[in-house]
């Protein structure tokens, strides 16, 4: 056992050194204009003793010279860096003895950089370079800002995001919720569904028998047999609540950082290639495997006579079960990360306390092996029913990039389209009418696979009628799944400009209602679609306030007289997008990071009561609404 914990710590201590950073070359850097939008950018630094730095060497595959990397997409590097003495030329034992540029002891390094369109105030960015010392070879990183001459600086009143007068401790009344976390237990509850789902794939379920055998080697009696299936699934446990690790390490940078990881279309698109590819793969058009290399090296150390020897098995199991679980263990990533590490360590906990049960059960009584039922044709159908679900939620990540960078390439209607035509495939399917690769010989369709096929039928109608009636209220059941319909429910008076919104509030004399939200945001699509569609909450609001919503995940960018960086509670920020101002907007000055949030202000920015969050019931939020509304009228 100590030996596992010592393997812990460990693990635990290299991301932390990981996530720190070093490097060891320290340089200075200064930019120079030498006309219009050109510059000339220095470097110094000292090179270590016993070290060299790499040099231009264009005939050397993969050595790239000195870079300067910024964070600035319209800078353009002119020419090749130039350097204040002459190189060392030597024949490196790294690279086959060929002849390599190097510098060693105190070095400048000078290169030309062009700024298209407006010059920012200030460019911050990485020195990127190479260096060597006998046989080591390592990247040096090193972060740098400097400020430009001529360069175009955010106002003060851009600047300015913590608002005085917004005290979220202590509004002018008690209504709304005092507490910030929410749901936690359907968290968890969804993912032990997806760790019960998952023992169903064809990953999981075949590894029932690996372990029966496995732990009827090592268990002489009942007793050793308890201990053993009790180490198996506690290991299993721990090792999806690992994973989840890194994320409280990170989350001590931003707070809203983790909305920035479920929203980034980056990671969004491979999400949605990472779908596609294993839904063909799931439909027999190719295996998915590891790398022998990886499962390998964990399953050699599951034969250990000891307690370690049980956490390799319970890797073992984890690693080789990844080509099915991912992709589940993916979407509650994407899922919960927006909430932070802790949402998210709960549903990892919920999802390996479904997998640890079940096969630490089996662990301490193996002879329940024999009643389970043989893994077989029906093996098949559930992976080639996943493959169809993975298309659908393929879609959806896809969906979720196209929001946020508003592309436009899927819009609701092509959306709910492709997910008719899923529905009537998987139909096919079910009923026996769609052949795929790998499917035996026509026999009578079992009642249970008649059952889905029923279901996927009715789901397609009920796709189908939603698509034809287009009014308010149609697919509510899929709401923040689908992408939103802007022709219906309530309009915003001012969308992502709370400035102006501030000022339309002290023109018409009306309470401020601030709707934090964002185009990837499930719950925040639920809200409008089926609490704001409401004719009580719509008419009221309508009415009453005067509605901003401010989307946190906008990828827009400001123009570049409109960047700055922003010192918050939490350290500097760059404020670059539309959505990087209204997320920090929202933590200065409500100290909370998830969405949907709603706050109600005066046109003194005063906080009329506390915030709320996803409230799904209509009439509490209509509640909440008339408080802040009663509250603002008493406070004229």
């Amino acid at each position: 056992m100590k030996k596992i914990i010592l393997l812990i710590f460990l693990f635990v201590q290299g991301l932390v050194g990981f996530s720190q950073g070093d490097t060891l070359l320290r340089w200075n850097i200064s930019y120079k204009k030498i006309s219009g939008n050109l510059y000339q950018v220095t470097a110094s630094t000292k090179v270590p003793e016993g070290w060299h730095l790499y040099g231009n060497n264009k005939a050397v595959e993969g050595l790239t010279p000195i870079q300067f990397a910024t964070e600035f997409e319209n800078d353009e590097s002119i020419g090749e860096p130039s350097f204040n003495k002459q190189a060392e030329i030597i024949a490196d034992p790294l690279f086959n003895k060929q002849k390599v540029n190097v510098f060693t002891g105190a070095i400048e390094v000078t290169q030309q950089v062009k700024i298209k369109g407006t010059v920012p105030e200030r460019l911050k960015g990485t020195v990127e370079a190479f260096i060597g010392k006998d046989m080591e070879f390592a990247p040096s990183s090193f972060p740098f800002e400097a400020k430009l001459e001529g360069g175009v600086a955010a106002s003060a009143d851009e600047r300015e995001l913590k608002i005085a007068s917004i005290d979220d401790k202590h509004p002018l009344s008690e209504c709304g919720d005092k507490v910030e976390s929410k749901g936690l237990l359907m968290i968890f509850f969804l993912g032990f569904l997806g760790g019960l789902i998952a023992l169903l794939t064809p990953c999981v379920f075949p590894m029932i028998p690996v372990t029966v055998s496995f732990f009827t080697k090592r268990s002489p009696n009942h007793k050793q047999a308890i201990k053993n299936g009790s180490l198996y699934g506690f290991f299993i446990f721990l090792i999806y609540i690992l994973a989840s690790l890194p994320f409280h390490i990170i989350g001590n940078v931003q707070p809203e950082i983790f909305n920035n990881i479920s929203t980034n279309p980056t990671l969004n698109i491979i999400f949605f290639a990472i779908f596609i590819v294993f839904s063909i793969s799931f439909f027999g058009f190719f295996e998915i495997t590891l790398p022998s290399s990886i499962a390998g090296k964990a399953d050699s150390k599951s034969g250990l006579n000891s307690t370690g020897g049980i956490f390799f098995m319970a890797l073992t199991l984890v690693i080789v079960s990844f080509s099915c679980t991912g992709i589940i263990l993916g979407t509650l990533l994407v899922g919960t990360v927006s909430g932070g590490a802790w949402p998210l360590t709960i549903g990892m906990a919920g999802f390996g306390l479904a997998l640890a049960l079940p096969f630490g059960l089996f662990a301490i009584f193996p002879n329940w092996l024999h009643k389970l039922p043989k893994s077989g044709g029906w093996l098949d159908t559930v992976k080639k029913v996943l493959a169809f679900v993975e298309v659908a939620l393929a879609l959806k990540f896809l969906s979720n990039a196209d929001l946020v960078m508003h592309w436009g390439l899927l819009k609701r209607e092509l959306f709910v389209v492709l997910w008719i035509a899923i529905s009537i495939a998987l139909t096919l399917y079910l009923f026996g009418w769609l052949r795929l690769p790998h499917d035996g010989p026509k026999h009578s369709i079992p009642f249970g696979r008649k059952l889905l096929g029923v279901i996927a039928i009715l789901f397609g109608a009920y796709l189908t009628v939603g698509l034809i009636n287009s009014k308010s209220g149609s697919l509510k059941l899929l709401s923040g799944i689908l992408p939103p319909s802007h022709g219906t429910g309530l309009q915003p008076n001012i969308v992502n400009d709370y400035g102006k919104a501030l000022q339309l509030s002290r023109e018409q004399h009306k309470p401020l209602l601030i709707d934090f939200t964002g185009w990837a945001c499930t719950n925040c699509r639920k809200m409008e679609e089926q609490v704001w569609t409401e004719p009580e909450v719509y008419s009221y609001i309508k009415d009453n306030f005067i509605l901003v919503s401010l989307y946190v995940d906008d990828k827009q960018k400001f123009p570049v007289e409109k960047r700055f960086t922003y010192k918050a509670k939490t350290g500097e920020k760059e404020i670059v997008t539309v959505g990087d101002k209204w997320a920090t907007f929202q933590t200065e000055n409500f100290t909370k990071a998830s969405q949907p949030l709603y706050a109600i202000l005066d046109n003194q920015q005063r906080l009329m009561d506390y915030p709320i969050g996803y409230t799904p019931t209509a009439k509490e939020y209509l509640t909440w609404l008339q408080c802040g509304k009663k509250t603002f009228d008493a406070n004229k």
